[in-house]
């Protein structure tokens, strides 16, 4: 019987090595999983970056988007594009980068052959009309009643709030009331 009793120990001390070695195994797979999880997920998260939308969109400013953005996702956390914006000359796949700019670009009237393209930039100076939407601080202080300090109001309006949609929208301007918009209706157009 002692042969028999030595091999019952050798078998239990057997079993609970398997027995540690099992739980030891578990426990390390259960930590290693742990960790990759943890991996994943501080790599996985995007640092954000911030750009500056400017042009033709229903918001334009400044937006935080994640890192690998796209410019069409910086233009859809404004609100999207105007009806006037020029989408052929945008690239909607681009990558941003921190501190980058868009400028979404409006579209211009195509103008028939041998016309220059000043005028059609200029906002209908071959009619006499100063379109309110491109036109800039020297164009506009010629209007009567507006001066240079609400020429600069007109085109700060113009970059934080998108262009006019009607000429009327010019009233939302301080210092522009019935009576001065009055004056200068006929001379303006979009």
């Amino acid at each position: 019987m002692p042969m028999y009793k030595k091999s019952l120990w050798i078998l239990l001390l057997l079993l609970a090595a398997i027995a540690m070695g099992t739980i030891y195994g578990s426990y390390a797979q259960e930590s290693a999983v742990v960790l990759d999880e943890a991996g994943r997920e501080e790599g996985g998260t995007a640092s954000n970056i911030t750009v500056y939308v400017t042009g033709a969109v229903n918001k334009p400013g400044m937006v935080t988007v994640k890192e690998g953005a796209r410019v069409g996702d910086a233009i859809n956390t404004c609100g999207g594009l105007l009806p006037t914006a020029d989408q052929e000359h945008i690239n909607m796949a681009q990558v941003l980068k921190d501190g980058e700019q868009v400028k979404v670009p409006e579209r211009q009237a195509s103008l028939p052959k041998g016309k220059d393209q000043k005028a059609g930039k200029r906002g209908g100076e071959a009619s006499g009309l100063i379109n309110i939407n491109t036109a800039d601080e020297k164009e506009l202080d010629s209007l009567p009643g507006i001066g240079p300090a609400m020429a600069k109001r007109i085109i700060e309006y113009r970059e934080t709030e998108g262009n006019f949609q009607r000429i009327e929208d010019l009233k939302k301007i301080k210092g522009i009331g019935e009576a001065k918009f009055a004056k200068i209706r006929d001379k303006i157009c979009l």
